[in-house]
């Protein structure tokens, strides 16, 4: 989902740093600058997650666009038993089920967390990615 870039410059060393990243990887750019800028230590990777089989019926409920900023839709499908969140503007993304309203990505670190009325349809998605929680609502 995207892309990062990180630009750092040491005035008192006279160094400078640029690192582009063509996917939002799970240990980003920045950590990566700063460790070739001041030696600062690498991150360690996220947590291994394990992906669940959900019934459909729980899958269904969650299917929807979420408005996520003014002019950002995220869309989730399904197509079968796989899931599917596409942000406006970028290409479609795999993700995959660790709870009934907990789901992850693979390919980046971003994490779905959803919010599910009584009737077991979800009305919020909050978005978990670079550290930030950003929640969304259904659009009806």
């Amino acid at each position: 989902m995207g892309f990062l870039t990180f630009v750092g410059f040491d005035p008192a060393g006279g160094l400078g740093v640029v690192v582009l990243g063509n996917t939002a990887g799970p240990l980003g750019v920045d950590d990566l600058g700063l460790h070739l800028l001041i030696g600062a230590p690498l991150k360690v990777a996220p947590k291994a997650r394990e992906a669940v089989t959900l019934p459909p019926a729980v899958l269904d409920g969650l299917l929807g666009r979420y408005a996520l900023a003014p002019g950002a839709v995220l869309t989730i499908s399904r197509e079968g038993g796989q899931m599917f969140a596409q942000l406006t503007g970028q290409s479609r993304l795999e993700i995959f089920a660790e709870g009934p309203t907990a789901f992850f990505a693979r390919l980046v670190d971003a994490q779905l967390t959803f919010t599910v009325g009584a009737d077991g349809r979800a009305t919020v998605l909050t978005l978990h990615q670079n550290g930030r929680d950003l929640p969304a609502a259904r659009l009806p």
